[in-house]
């Protein structure tokens, strides 16, 4: 308890304790904004933060701008600041973060507490504007305070933890979520990354490689004609190499003689009248017994 509810601990509680411990009381106010101060509580360092605030606020209406208008909802889990239309919170000043709270005696409109922040751990001071409620917000957060106080004891501290405890884990499980979300964009972008890559190009063609054995030949068919492939290593096959008529023939126009092409009729009669003599004494030749006939004239054994 801080000076400001000492002050009032003898006036009764303005609301029942379900209405705090069940619901919400809410209240309408102007906020003229929150600020660091060096000290979680004290008369002095409120007054300082009050001051400050209040010079923001003439400049900002110098410059038309109006002091926005807001919700404040209290019960004994905390202050939730929110817009008034849209219902969006704000600020959420959890009870056990909250170190001071006090009406000013001097201004009867303004009213103040200090919170620490959770994620920065920096003692924030915010001032509210109420023509009429200011003093009444002083008194519903101190009953506020009284009765989670009194929680506490009954509960033997095991309230406040666990609420840390959840708070913790819902902070956990939206850090979470955006992780999450973002791994499922970069996954999107992987997938269609790789499906522009295995897009072939338009007027392309795709065909597929005929397979080929262990050393990178196409095995033969007789049903199937052999059609040239590319090699594994890219490079397109040769063109097939044929002579032109031309080379088909010696040097003075005549067909290249094969004797085992051609036949009979392909020698003049002569010619082919020695032949069979030579043919027939080669056959006698073979049928004499320890005797040897050369057919070369220059053999000297003839």
């Amino acid at each position: 308890m801080n000076r400001a509810f000492n002050r009032k601990k003898d006036k009764s509680w303005m609301h029942t304790p379900e209405a705090l411990a069940k619901h919400y009381i809410p209240y309408n106010a102007k906020f003229l904004g929150n600020t660091e101060v060096e000290a979680p509580k004290g008369t002095e360092v409120v007054k300082d933060a009050v001051r400050k605030l209040k010079f923001q606020r003439h400049i900002k209406k110098s410059e038309g701008q109006k002091v926005p208008k807001v919700e404040l909802q209290i019960s004994i889990y905390g202050v939730k600041i929110l817009d008034p239309k849209t219902k969006d919170v704000q600020h959420n000043c959890q009870l056990h973060r909250i170190s001071f709270c006090a009406d000013d005696k001097t201004d009867k409109r303004i009213f103040t507490f200090i919170c620490k922040d959770s994620e920065s751990n920096k003692h924030l001071c915010y001032v509210f504007d109420s023509e009429k409620c200011a003093e009444e917000i002083t008194l519903t957060i101190g009953q506020a305070f009284d009765l989670a106080y009194k929680k506490f004891l009954e509960s033997g501290g095991k309230d406040v933890e666990t609420r840390k405890q959840i708070g913790g884990l819902q902070k956990r499980i939206q850090e979470l979520e955006t992780e999450n979300s973002e791994l499922k964009k970069q996954l999107q972008d992987l997938e269609e990354q790789l499906m522009i890559a295995h897009v072939p190009p338009a007027g392309s063609i795709s065909t597929k490689p005929q397979s080929t054995d262990i050393f990178d030949m196409v095995p033969f068919s007789p049903v199937t004609p052999l059609v040239p492939t590319p090699a594994s290593n890219g490079c397109p096959p040769p063109p097939p190499t044929t002579l032109p008529p031309d080379i088909r023939k010696d040097l003075f126009g005549a067909e290249p003689f094969d004797p085992f092409t051609c036949g009979a009729a392909d020698f003049p009669p002569d010619i082919q009248s020695k032949l069979d003599e030579m043919q027939e004494g080669f056959k006698m030749g073979l049928t004499l017994e320890g005797t040897v006939f050369s057919l070369d004239p220059l053999d000297s054994r003839c």
